[in-house]
Order: structure tokens, then sequence, then C-alpha cells
């Protein structure tokens, strides 16, 4: 049992640095001269679990704060995925 909460815990914060390191590279590789990426990587790691790092970087870096679909559909997928871990972690208790 202890061992899922620590199975779901890193998925967690493994999805969620992922994020935020994608928009560190992506904001440095446009920085340095490169053309943007487009958004459809973003919006997979937001779908793995790794939107409110995502949001919270974009915010952070002030980077494609302009973006209307970003700026927009990141905070509801924050909300999603917190539900999402709430149901997680409450779900654990089912496999007792």
């Amino acid at each position: 049992m202890v061992f899922l909460y620590i199975l779901l815990t890193v998925y967690i914060v493994a999805v969620n640095f992922y994020a935020w390191r994608f928009v560190k590279a992506q904001r440095d590789s446009v920085d340095a001269g490169e053309p943007a990426a487009g958004d459809g990587k973003l919006f997979l790691a937001a779908i793995m679990g790794g939107a409110i790092a995502l949001f919270v970087s974009l915010l952070a870096m002030k980077y494609r704060l302009s973006s209307f679909v970003l700026m927009v559909f990141l905070p509801m997928l924050a909300v999603f995925n917190i539900f999402c871990f709430y149901l997680a972690y409450r779900g654990i208790w089912l496999f007792l």
C-alpha cells in the first residue's frame, strides 16, 4: 500500500519536473534564435499531469503569456489534474 503512494507521488513529481524543464528548454531555444516549437508537446505534458508546473513556469518565466489557448486551457487542465490525483490517492484505499 505504501508502495502505491510512493509510486504515485514519484510519478507526479517526475511529470511536473519534466514539464518545468520542457518550458525552460523551449524558452532558451527561442532566446537563442531557433524557431518556436508547437504547443503539442506542452499539451501532452499537461494531460499527463504536469499542467500545474506548466502554468506556473509559463507565468514565472514570462514566456508565451500571449497564447490564449495556453492561458485558458492550462488552468482548467490543472484543476482536472488535481481532481484526478485526489481520486488516485483516494482510490488506493480501494485495493485494501
